[in-house]
């Protein structure tokens, strides 16, 4: 079972607009010393949709070879024959599953999306884990079209990033006879869909507070809710200062901020606005994360 927290990670860029190879692999080696359970390379916090395929399948690559926890590979696209073979990359890489999106722009109907992810898991033989985040995608993954394609095996869980609490309810009450787990897509409701029954996050903040989301979710899994709702508390400040703009612009921010490599971000987007740099700094600092 994938659970706790995974990072879903930025990609570094040099002045060249090349991967930072070296850098990515500083910061997964920083992740896995926060204590992470697993890492996302190459979501949208990656910059997915700006990688060539080429690209993608470097990020995957290293992440697999330098990383001593789970890799999440991010494979998914609007195109089903596009998805699958980076699925396929994923698998003979070594990640130990593939997160796929749904497909977005295209906007499929509920026969079409169970025909897309049908597809990819019947040919690859890798755990796979459904992507729901409507606000970048257009098209929300019903729990009906999720209970379905829970019941193929090797589709072992969702990362929700809906902000629906109903549905995601809706979600882990149809899907309580598999074996299948919900992770949280939006660091504001990993507690929350924890006590839900959810299993964990794939987190935008662990990529610069990996030790306090790590100790907010293991608290959780102890039982102790005081502890998990104060780091909860503590953690709301950052959580809304990493989404002031559009994911991941202050996130890699945030990141140069800490002194990690993050370099600059690729077309169309654009840095991060310097009021928004100040609330951001603002709330690095008050966890300490920067001074």
């Amino acid at each position: 079972m994938i659970e706790g927290v995974l990072p879903a990670l930025i990609t570094p860029f040099t002045g060249d607009n090349e991967i930072d190879e070296d850098g990515l692999k500083q910061n997964i080696e920083f992740l896995i010393e926060g204590g992470v359970s697993g890492i996302v390379p190459c979501g949208t916090t990656g910059e997915s949709a700006t990688l060539s395929i080429k690209e993608h399948e470097k990020v995957i690559e290293i992440a697999v070879e330098c990383s001593t926890v789970p890799v999440v590979a991010g494979t998914g696209s609007n195109n089903t024959t596009e998805a699958l073979e980076l699925t396929r990359f994923a698998k003979e890489a070594g990640a130990e599953a593939a997160l796929l999106i749904t497909p977005y722009y295209n906007k499929p109907n509920d026969k079409g999306m169970l025909a897309h992810f049908k597809k990819i898991a019947g040919e690859v033989d890798i755990p796979m884990i459904l992507y729901n985040v409507p606000s970048r995608t257009g098209i929300n993954l019903k729990p009906e079209i999720v209970a379905e394609l829970a019941k193929e095996s090797n589709i072992v869980g969702i990362k929700e990033a809906s902000g629906n609490l109903e549905q995601i309810t809706r979600i882990i009450e149809m899907t309580q006879d598999e074996d299948f787990v919900v992770l949280s897509g939006d660091d504001a409701l990993t507690l929350p869909i924890m006590s839900l029954g959810g299993r964990g996050v794939i987190s935008v903040a662990a990529n610069v507070a990996p030790k306090l989301v790590v100790s907010m979710v293991k608290a959780f899994q102890r039982g102790n809710l005081d502890e998990a709702r104060k780091l909860h508390l503590a953690l709301a400040p950052l959580i809304r200062a990493v989404f002031l703009e559009t994911n991941p612009i202050p996130i890699k921010k945030a990141v140069e901020l800490i002194g990690l490599p993050a370099g600059q971000l690729r077309l169309p987007l654009a840095p991060i606005s310097e009021d928004n740099e100040r609330k951001l700094r603002a709330a690095l600092n008050n966890l300490h994360l920067i001074e």
